[in-house]
């Protein structure tokens, strides 16, 4: 994925690619480590191998049940069973699930069968009673990214095909859009495929399940022309960032039909709101519409105030409205953070979270549904074979090309062989202390776990020299947009973009340090030679292996890392003395221009700044109630800041924990100038 038609915020990984230089280094790196071409390929073999086990034992029905050698759909018998029904909606869910993986195993014959099965045994005329979130992610992303590859030029193009997936994904839309007929746009968490919306059916909803339709719902929009689907997916996503609290967090669970956050109003990055940030930036990545890329920014620089923890790891449960810690608990759908951390920029950040979760998996030969990092304990240890810990570890590889991320992916492949591989497919792990199989094989070990673990080692494969706007959504399925579904952009956005810098900072491997506590210089040594590798161990209480004693001396010295705030407040004084918020500033004080922002006066102006990626400082983000966005200007044309700094009374003041601003000076008045110091001459 690179950066396209509209800049989008690129994916480091191809801002690396594209360098010879690191390539070569990339490629000396792998040999030395022992990760030749023929090692990887032959581990890439090996998922194929296990991706095919699962698939061929794979039945007509929705899931496979591996243990009893059946498969299983809807629980007719109890209808209150929503672990099952959920998903299970009679419409032969893996099937329709697993199509594009057949393009990223480069099978043809294998897409053209699969394709030509769910044209002949799917249908959504079924008296079930799915989620509306699980039916669009597995189902309606499935069925659009089938038809993509289906009809587009290329390998994978079928003369015969005639847009039938279209059709069908079409079909299924109608049938999930009355569920957006609540008085918010939010829709409800459940409908019947045949008989519509039931009574009493529940009001509540999480963040994720809500906010997260837009891509599909609006591929399906831009495919057929239908725009009813889009402009749901646009309302509700909308009704979700429009409530956020002052502090610009959103909740997990909100009430459809009021609007109202329900208690206990907590938030993060895991299960009930995760894939609502990663839409925001992704449909950003696809199409190029800014406001999404407005609410990432926001909500990002949040999550990394007040989610993140002090040492940069870990990322906690907090209150929507005070940012207070409310849990110390993490999920293991949160592991997908890194990744989209990747596509974002900040691969240092990605770096942690991800090294704090790999030694989850080390610890536990698994990532644990739910792990307490107060106790270092987990206290729900089952492992349904999810994705998210296996997609973050393929973005990182493609950005880092550390081979660290080879030995990651070949230690869960092992543990996934060693622990789930089974007569009949593949087995969650209900208790990973006890290693107690579950007969369940859900869909997305097929269509997202397997499949990133696939693309990890296969290096040639076509999807890593792709430099469309393409996105895997959140259940692993490829959507690429042509532009002749794009829109163009408004004439004032794209003046602003001539001067958006969206170029990532190219990823700095860490380097051994030749004196103490000096980590610029000296041999790269990768991840593992980190100097914050050997605290992520002691997170989840990890003994130390014989190959981690290779990285670190019994010598040497150990400490807490410490992060930096990721974004700061503060009310603008022009002599160092503090100034009352001006809550309402008048244009005569603060004025938008065509290309910014000018400042007449910056006496108690609340401003925001957040932390650039590159490492050069802080950009300002709003204004007292303005937003300032990526590419506007902000000017000073405040003549106090100029007699203040010549006062020899306030030039001495100082303040603990002062933040340093650097103001670039194009002019300023000559009768200023006489008597002003030198650092202040234009």
């Amino acid at each position: 994925m690179k950066l396209g038609r509209f800049l989008p915020k690129c994916l480091a990984a191809l801002v690396l690619i594209s360098l010879e230089r690191i390539q070569c280094a990339a490629a000396l790196a792998s040999n030395y480590s022992g990760w030749t071409i023929e090692r990887k390929l032959a581990v890439r073999e090996r998922t194929r191998a296990l991706w095919y086990h699962g698939f061929d034992n794979y039945m007509d029905h929705d899931e496979l049940t591996p243990l009893s050698c059946s498969g299983q759909g809807p629980d007719w018998a109890n209808p209150a069973n929503v672990g099952a029904n959920d998903v299970a909606g009679n419409f032969s869910l893996t099937l329709v699930d697993v199509l594009d993986t057949f393009v990223v195993l480069n099978d043809r014959i294998g897409f053209e069968n699969a394709v030509k099965n769910v044209i002949h045994w799917v249908s959504f005329d079924v008296n079930t009673k799915p989620q509306v979130f699980e039916t669009t992610i597995r189902v309606l992303g499935g069925l659009l990214s089938g038809h993509i590859f289906a009809s587009q030029s290329g390998p994978f193009h079928l003369p015969w095909y005639r847009g039938e997936l279209l059709s069908m994904a079409h079909d299924l839309g109608k049938r999930l859009l009355p569920a957006f007929a609540t008085p918010t746009g939010l829709p409800l968490a459940r409908i019947n495929l045949r008989h519509g919306l039931s009574r009493g059916e529940t009001l509540e909803t999480c963040t994720a399940g809500a906010g997260s339709l837009i891509l599909e719902f609006a591929t399906l929009s831009r495919l057929t022309g239908d725009e009813r689907f889009e402009k749901a997916a646009y309302k509700a996503f909308f009704a979700i960032w429009n409530r956020k609290s002052d502090i610009g967090l959103v909740g997990n669970t909100i009430n459809t039909w009021t609007g109202d956050w329900t208690s206990p109003e907590v938030t993060g990055i895991g299960a009930g709101i995760d894939s609502f940030y990663e839409y925001a930036l992704k449909w950003y990545i696809l199409s190029g519409e800014t406001e999404f890329l407005d609410v990432w920014d926001d909500a990002y620089a949040s999550i990394m105030r007040y989610s993140r923890s002090m040492d940069g790891f870990w990322y906690r449960l907090v209150n929507m409205r005070s940012g207070d810690v409310a849990y110390n608990t993490v999920d293991s759908l949160s592991a997908f953070w890194p990744g989209l951390q990747v596509l974002a920029g900040d691969i240092q950040s990605a770096i942690k979270l991800h090294m704090a979760y790999y030694n989850l998996w080390r610890k536990h030969s698994g990532i644990p549904e739910v792990y307490d990092t107060s106790f270092k304990q987990a206290t729900s240890h089952g492992y349904p074979l999810r994705p998210e810990f296996i997609e973050s570890t393929w973005y990182l590889y493609r950005a880092t090309h550390d081979p660290y991320y080879l030995e990651v992916g070949e230690r869960v492949l092992f543990d996934i062989s060693t622990r789930s591989n089974v007569t009949c497919g593949l087995a969650g792990i209900k208790d990973l202390r006890y290693n107690e199989q579950d007969d369940r094989m859900e869909s997305f070990a097929l269509s997202e776990t397997l499949k990133y673990l696939f693309l990890l080692f296969d290096e040639e494969n076509p999807l890593h020299k792709d430099d469309s706007n393409y996105v895997f959504t959140t259940e692993g399925h490829l959507l690429k947009l042509g532009p002749e579904h794009l829109r163009e952009m408004s004439p004032s956005r794209r003046k602003l973009r001539k001067i958006e810098d969206h170029q990532c900072p190219a990823y700095q491997p860490f380097r051994s340090a030749r004196g103490r506590r000096v980590n610029d210089s000296g041999l790269v040594v990768g991840i593992q030679g980190r100097a914050d590798a050997d605290y992520s161990r002691e997170l989840v209480a990890l003994d130390a292996n014989e190959a981690d004693s290779t990285h670190w001396s019994r010598s040497g010295w150990c400490e807490r890392p410490k992060v930096e705030l990721f974004s700061y407040d503060f009310i603008l004084s022009p002599n160092g003395k503090v100034s009352p918020e001006d809550l309402s500033p008048s244009k005569v004080k603060l004025e938008p221009v065509p290309d910014g922002y000018v400042i007449q006066n910056v006496t108690g102006i609340r401003t925001h700044i957040v932390q650039r990626f590159d490492g050069r400082g802080y950009d300002v983000r709003k204004l007292g109630h303005y937003t300032v966005r990526p590419g506007q200007l902000v000017y000073i044309n405040d003549s106090s800041l100029l007699l203040s700094a010549a006062s020899p009374s306030t030039a001495a003041i100082e303040h603990f924990g002062a933040i340093q601003l650097r103001f670039y000076v194009d002019a300023v008045d000559t009768m200023f100038t006489k008597n002003s110091p030198a650092n202040f001459k234009a």
